[in-house]
């Protein structure tokens, strides 16, 4: 399987995954074609589909033929292409209910959201990226509008750095190497400043973003303590860049973040 790290799915060792004996390449490939959907995208073909995978066209063809008949896709005839089916939604709700911090946290999360006039939300790493799997938005009018499964690079988001400084050794450098390999320049930038993100972290509480994914927000991140259930948790808000200056929204904003996490877990019975 041929890498391809434009998408999460595809920034995978292959040498590495070639020599795990207990590794289902055929069951990879499945995941990757349902991976190759964007952020409003509703249709894919078989081109499409081998274009983003670097999967053959026959092989491809028989993938989506059995997710299909699983479910997981749904053939549009008139357009010949594919729509994701009702079994990934069922399959993704299941992830959900079972996270016990997002009902926790949302109330919290919904509160500081209409005081500091933006978004807050709360994700975990899946392979190169970060996914929300809960938010708050003070209005639906904000030109910034996240909703739980969308994702975000880690490198350049405030989120993803709070994930990195606070990640199990081991997790953060085998997640630093595939970023490595799916953006090297991306992640030289990246690694000269590493060291500074992570003493601002253990100095202030949180990590910041100062327009550099999207002009347009200023965010902060604060990781929890340590992981629940195996997975690392990190709450965010994003901030309209002109409601205030940086300088300002550090000073007032991030500090209400670092103590919604404290409170969130306190909830959870983490101190």
């Amino acid at each position: 399987m041929t890498a391809r790290p434009e998408l999460p799915g595809f920034a995978d060792d292959d040498a590495g995954q070639a020599r795990d004996p207990q590794f289902a390449t055929t069951l990879a490939r499945g995941i990757d074609i349902l991976l190759a959907y964007r952020v409003g995208e509703s249709l894919l073909g078989n081109k499409d589909f081998a274009e983003r995978t670097g999967l053959s066209r026959p092989t491809v063809a028989r993938l989506t033929h059995t997710l299909t008949t699983l479910g997981y896709l749904r053939r549009d005839a008139a357009q010949g292409k594919y729509r994701l089916g009702a079994a990934v939604l069922t399959a993704g709700y299941s992830l959900l209910a079972g996270m016990h911090v997002r009902q926790i946290a949302q109330p919290l999360m919904k509160a500081l959201a209409n005081e500091l006039g933006g978004a807050v939300s709360l994700g975990l790493r899946d392979r190169i990226s970060m996914v929300y799997v809960e938010t708050a938005r003070s209005t639906d009018r904000l030109r910034y509008t996240p909703d739980i499964g969308a994702t975000l690079p880690i490198l350049t988001t405030a989120i993803g750095r709070a994930w990195l400084c606070r990640a199990p050794v081991r997790e953060r450098d085998e997640t630093l190497n595939r970023l490595k390999l799916a953006d090297p320049e991306g992640y030289a930038r990246f690694a000269a400043q590493f060291a500074r993100i992570r003493g601002a972290l253990e100095q202030n509480g949180f990590c910041s973003c100062r327009a550099e994914w999207r002009e347009d927000v200023y965010a902060f991140a604060v990781p929890l303590s340590r992981a629940l259930d195996g997975r690392l948790f990190v709450v965010n808000c994003a901030i309209p860049a002109q409601q205030k200056t940086f300088s300002a929204l550090e000073r007032e904003a991030a500090p209400r973040l670092v103590a919604l996490v404290q409170e969130l877990e306190a909830r959870l019975g983490m101190r």
